[in-house]
């Protein structure tokens, strides 16, 4: 029997009280107040509650978080305040580094707060009048997608908080390790593929388009941070957000100096594994929030914070074949077949071995137990070999004598570390040139993946780079493919339709895999000619003579362009090209006269909020002159988010004065720059905080 109507809306509360207080000690504290059981039978007291009195239901009601239907897509939402990335440090030398970079900036009497930097997808959720309102992606920083939906269903966020005032929060959303055990469980009796990490099973649950999808998932939060000022420190922020029943990682500890956080480090990474979530390292912040606006930021990381990354870690693995690898130009790469083995997170089972000469100098063998570690945490390659464990059996590999991918001879050029089949029929060739035709810094047909491109060649759809854009024409053998609907096949369709005619020239140049043309060659090449019918209709005589002017060009890239333009084989797929109406021109670039960048040159790494090509447009159209690679005579490296250490070493080894977009800036407006310093700082990747 139900309450009386009086009594209904007391009960009412009383329910989603006790309801979210059992949440937070379950999803919050990992301290569990009641069974599972006697929730349910209070969640079944509720809804039936709503269901009888519809008017007390309210969007922060616990019977609330799931109920939407799937979606199309995402809306893009752009945050008013931007969510920065940080700067790292891999040792103790750069932390100093970074602490003396503060006491000079604002001298003694502050403190460091030092906290995990959990590995999961960073959120930004919007509280007002207590009601949680809106969640979003990190996506770029400025413009994030909206997950509302999604993030309502994860218990561990309160749809209510006791504060009625704006809050944006900003944490990280993770999956605990024993969790993702029991999701790829369940995904392997259903066919599905295993999640490889924590961190991509939590991503991928974010964007579902079906929330009831996303509830499935055993989603986890910690808080780090409040947009808004809201305590006079970044510690005794975390203790009010912990106060208000927001989960947080519980783990800070204020730091005196850069010794206790040196201290708080080791401590911290001898109980790593403890934790209920992974974490690659550890984040360090100026606490006293006052003292953050005399640090400052640079173009993309503010100056007041770190993120101390662990070493990378390295797994010993059997390995069982050496195959290799057949790139576009026919270059064959040696790639080592391992014993699948966990390593930052993934599992692991193939590994590069870049090329032969590596293969002698570190004697790698079939059978041997080798050593591996993720590039920069993201490629693995074989470090070493375990020679107290090698099989007596073990011989030298010997490379191929005939390419893998068509069976024909391959070569060695003299001087090369590398393989190479000359086969322009090459099936391993045509796919690897295909893949990087499609990419985004060339043609950019971005629903051209490598499964279907085989399918397309294996089809007899497709057999060189023109045959891209007479698949359109081909939908009912399209439809024939595997996995391929109706959907799939017209968005394809108009993705080459929209690179027939939508694309420059320097793209199309890129794309055909020129030797020795990349992008910044292709720009070149483009801007003298102005599209591919006229460089057709010239000489390759007078390409070579011509090209061999342009500054940045040179004499073995105006070579390679004139003998790629004389090809028969290739001049043919050109003008097949242009036969099905691909139209790439290249914008007559406007050069300023008298230019704020003349008699100045960049090398640009990294990436940034635009595209690289655009930049370089600009300093070539403001005078400067764009180098490919840090080199003597290089006057500035522009560097933005994840760039490696070894362009800002050939920078200072060079001379190279390294800028961030903020001194690129001055340099555009025709500022001059302070004498470089110590303070330049970069980042080798995108980090995720918390």
């Amino acid at each position: 029997m139900l309450p009386h109507p009086m009594d209904a809306a007391a009960r009412h509360a009383e329910l989603c009280e006790t309801l979210r207080r059992h949440e937070h000690a379950y999803y919050v504290l990992d301290a569990p107040t009641v069974s599972d059981a006697e929730y349910d039978t209070l969640f079944r007291e509720l809804r039936a509650l709503e269901e009888a009195h519809p008017e007390l239901q309210t969007p922060s009601s616990p019977t609330q978080r799931v109920g939407a239907e799937p979606r199309e897509g995402f809306v893009k939402v752009e945050r008013p305040v931007r969510m920065y990335s940080l700067d790292n440090a891999y040792d103790e030398a750069e932390l100093r580094e970074f602490d003396r970079r503060i006491r000079e900036m604002i001298g003694e009497g502050f403190t460091y707060v030092a906290e995990p930097k959990i590995d999961g997808a960073s959120i930004e959720v919007v509280y007002e009048g207590g009601a949680m309102i809106q969640a979003t992606t990190r996506g770029d920083g400025k413009v994030g997608e909206d997950v509302t939906v999604n993030v309502r269903t994860i218990r561990a966020i309160p749809l209510h908080i006791p504060d009625e005032r704006r809050f944006t929060l900003r944490g990280e959303i993770y999956i605990r390790p024993q969790d993702l055990e029991a999701i790829n469980e369940l995904r392997a009796t259903r066919g599905e593929a295993a999640f490889a990490n924590p961190r991509n099973a939590a991503a991928g649950s974010l964007r579902l388009l079906d929330p009831r999808q996303t509830a499935e998932r055993p989603l986890r939060v910690a808080f780090y941070d409040r947009v808004e000022e809201y305590a006079d420190s970044h510690s005794a922020m975390l203790e009010k957000l912990a106060q208000l029943g927001l989960p947080t990682h519980r783990e800070h500890g204020r730091c005196a100096d850069i010794d206790a956080v040196l201290a708080y480090i080791a401590a911290f990474d001898r109980r790593r594994e403890e934790l209920p979530y992974e974490t690659d390292g550890v984040v360090i912040k100026l606490d006293e929030v006052r003292l953050r606006d005399s640090v400052g930021f640079t173009a993309r990381f503010p100056r007041w914070a770190i993120a101390y990354k662990y070493a990378a870690e390295q797994a010993t693995t059997r390995l069982r074949t050496i195959t290799c690898d057949v790139g576009r130009t026919g270059q064959l790469t040696p790639v080592a077949n391992l014993d699948p083995v966990q390593l930052a997170g993934t599992t692991v089972s193939r590994a590069s071995l870049h090329n032969l000469d590596l293969i002698a100098d570190k004697d790698v063998r079939v059978g041997d137990m080798v050593i591996i570690q993720k590039a920069g945490e993201i490629i693995p390659q074989v470090l070493g070999v375990d020679v107290s464990q090698r099989p007596p059996e073990a011989e030298p590999w010997v490379p191929p004598s005939v390419c893998p991918a068509c069976g024909e001879e391959v070569v060695r050029a003299e001087g090369e570390a590398a393989l190479r089949c000359v086969n322009p029929a090459c099936r391993g060739r045509l796919l690897a040139g295909l893949w990087y035709f499609t990419r985004r810094g060339a043609m950019d047909i971005d629903r051209l993946g490598k499964s279907l491109i085989e399918q397309l060649v294996e089809a007899g759809l497709v057999a060189d780079l023109a045959d891209v854009f007479a698949v359109p024409a081909q939908r009912d053998a399209l439809l024939g493919l595997e996995r391929i609907g109706e959907k799939t096949a017209d968005r394809l369709i108009a993705a080459i339709e929209d690179a027939r005619v939508g694309r420059t020239f320097s793209r199309l140049l890129t794309g055909l895999g020129i030797p020795l043309v990349g992008s910044v060659a292709a720009s070149l090449v483009a801007q003298q000619y102005g599209d591919l019918r006229t460089l057709l209709d010239t000489e390759p005589e007078a390409i070579e003579a011509t090209l061999a002017a342009v500054h940045g060009i040179g004499d073995k890239i105006a070579q390679s362009v004139a003998a790629f333009v004389a090809d028969p084989e290739q001049r043919a797929v050109m003008e097949k090209m242009l036969a099905l109406g691909v139209v790439a021109t290249e914008p007559v670039r406007e050069v300023v006269e008298g230019g704020t960048l003349e008699g100045l040159s960049f090398c640009v790494t990294g990436s940034f909020d635009r595209k690289r090509d655009a930049i370089h447009e600009e300093i070539e159209a403001h005078g400067g002159e764009v180098h490919k690679s840090v080199k003597k005579g290089t006057t500035y490296l522009l560097a933005g988010d994840r760039v490696g250490k070894t362009k800002i070493e050939a920078a200072q080894k060079k001379g190279a004065q390294v800028i961030d977009e903020a001194g690129y800036a001055k340099l555009l407006a025709g500022e001059a720059l302070e004498p470089p310093d110590e303070s330049t700082e970069t980042e080798t990747e995108e980090p995720t905080e918390a």
